[in-house]
């Protein structure tokens, strides 16, 4: 057993990306979570958004969910090099991100109204979160 941290997702607004904010706020938390004695961090996102923060297939690290698959879209960062090493590891889910959907949408209610879009992006991470790496 290993407590692990995960984040996510890192959101900068367009007209501020490209400026190395999402770059700073990783390289922090990555700082910071070693502070706090973490020497790993799982998260679930695009490959082509972390890779080149360090992050790695999760089947190169034999993390894999409870029914044994890889998920694409699951990435590993060791902070401690080797800690994973030797093992296989299977990762379950933060209750933090166990929440009640008709609270959620109650609260969204309670909030100025905004435009709901769905972005090439969220359907490109929806495809990875689906697919799996044998």
């Amino acid at each position: 057993k290993k407590e692990i941290l995960t984040f996510g997702p890192i959101c900068v607004e367009p007209e501020q990306q490209r400026r190395g904010y999402g770059k700073t706020l990783m390289e922090h938390s990555f700082t910071r979570a070693v502070e706090l004695g973490y020497d790993a961090i799982v998260i679930f996102g695009s490959p082509a958004n972390y890779v080149a923060r360090g992050f790695q297939s999760c089947k190169k690290h034999r993390v894999h969910l409870e029914d044994g698959t890889y998920p694409a879209a699951m990435l590993v960062k060791e902070l401690e090099p080797g800690t994973l090493a030797g093992k296989s590891w299977i990762y379950r889910q933060s209750p933090a991100f166990v929440f009640d959907e008709a609270e959620a949408r109650r609260f969204d209610d309670s909030l100025p109204p905004m435009e709901k879009k769905r972005l090439p992006c969220q359907e490109a991470f929806e495809i990875l979160s689906s697919a799996v790496l044998l």
